[in-house]
């Protein structure tokens, strides 16, 4: 099934940016204070609120969750001798971040209710080139982090924790993307907490943070040049040029003041579409999206899984046909060309390669009305195409 061109517009879209608190005041304060380049008082404001709220040794804002995860890799000293293990149903960045250093990543399946990495698959793939694991909180609903930290422990490995769906989110009480040595988060544009495109490195472990510095800064020792640590600064390390904009760091301060308001709009729908479309799923043999005791999940997304492949599709197109733009998700990682190159096969990951192609996600942004929820809800509770 093909992917529609974002040109085509439709009444309902899957997602809408909005601005929720003083994003263009700010905005206008980093244009009229000089500093737009990265780094600057934004960033650092950002940075802080979210060291404070995740209670973290250091946060730093970069360009994109890709980049946090490049950051990761460099950090961890991955190197071709090394396997990294991620779930095959994720975005490419959990692995192509990891195999840009030479690293061989390793597919895990996920569990059939969550669809995160399962642990009893993980385990078995664990072999004494395993560096790193990354587990991806699926849809903000929190991995089994007590068993995968057990089984990376044994391995000696380093958890990095793709965290891009589950900001504000906890597992038994302790909020995603602490879990790990290493957590990314993303802002990109469809994401809670946005500034178009962005995202975050969350250092949980002390000894990384200078290094940390050096690899944002193009491989130099810059920070500790302005902080006067040095009289001057010097190519050090490897390291690129990770840093946003302070006039993204900016936009990205004013959502993170009204974060809280944010993630009740958030809620409040993600609540109305469960409620509203349980009794049509149970009638039809649709799964909605299942969350453990122990889970407070984000409300990042909200997706349906039909029977077969071919009610999934007609579904979608039930959806654009009302003015609706519902879309389905990642394509199995091990199957993909590039996954194939390394070792990836049919078969491997058979939980994964059967929910890809049953999944769907809903329109699901802050500012979707009522009224627009209930067009969606009543669209999707009119489609009896199974």
């Amino acid at each position: 099934m093909s992917i529609s061109s974002p040109r085509v517009q439709y009444q309902i879209p899957f997602n809408r940016p909005s601005f929720e608190g003083r994003e263009r005041e700010h905005m206008a304060a980093a244009l009229d204070g000089g500093h737009i380049s990265g780094n600057g008082p934004f960033t650092k404001r950002a940075e802080a609120y979210l060291e404070e709220f995740l209670g973290v040794p250091k946060v730093l804002l970069t360009t994109s969750c890709t980049d946090a995860l490049e950051m990761s890799a460099l950090l961890l000293e991955v190197g071709p001798q090394d396997e990294v293990i991620v779930p095959s149903f994720t975005f490419v960045s959990t692995a192509a971040a990891f195999a840009m250093r030479g690293a061989r990543p390793v597919f895990a399946d996920v569990r059939e209710d969550t669809l995160n990495i399962d642990p009893d698959h993980l385990a078995s793939l664990v072999s004494p080139r395993t560096r790193a694991i990354v587990p991806v909180h699926y849809a903000g609903v929190g991995c089994e982090m007590d068993r995968i930290m057990e089984i990376a422990g044994e391995a000696d490995a380093s958890i990095v924790e793709d965290n891009a769906h589950g900001l504000f989110g906890r597992h038994d009480g302790r909020l995603l993307g602490t879990f790990g040595r290493l957590a990314t988060q993303s802002f990109h544009e469809t994401k809670n907490i946005t500034c178009g495109e962005g995202g975050a490195l969350v250092i949980n472990d002390p000894s990384l943070v200078e290094r940390a510095e050096i690899i944002r800064e193009k491989g130099t020792d810059r920070s500790r040049f302005l902080r006067g640590l040095v009289d001057k600064y010097t190519w050090t390390d490897l390291g690129s040029s990770y840093l946003p904009s302070d006039l993204l760091a900016a936009m990205l301060f004013g959502q993170l003041e009204v974060h809280r308001e944010i993630q009740a709009k958030r809620r409040a729908i993600w609540d109305r579409y469960l409620a509203n479309l349980g009794g049509w799923a149970a009638g039809n043999g649709v799964r909605l999206p299942t969350v453990p005791a122990g889970s407070e999940q984000p409300a990042h997304l909200f997706y349906l899984l039909t029977p077969t492949a071919q009610s999934r599709d007609r579904l979608i197109r039930h959806l654009r046909s009302q003015g609706i733009l519902a879309v389905f998700h990642y394509v199995p990682l091990h199957l993909s060309p590039k996954g194939r190159e390394f070792g990836g096969k049919e078969g491997d990951c058979p939980v994964t390669e059967d929910v890809s192609l049953r999944l769907v996600r809903l329109p699901l942004f802050n500012q979707l009305t009522v009224a627009e929820q209930d067009w969606v809800v009543e669209s999707v509770s009119g489609f009896e195409d199974f």
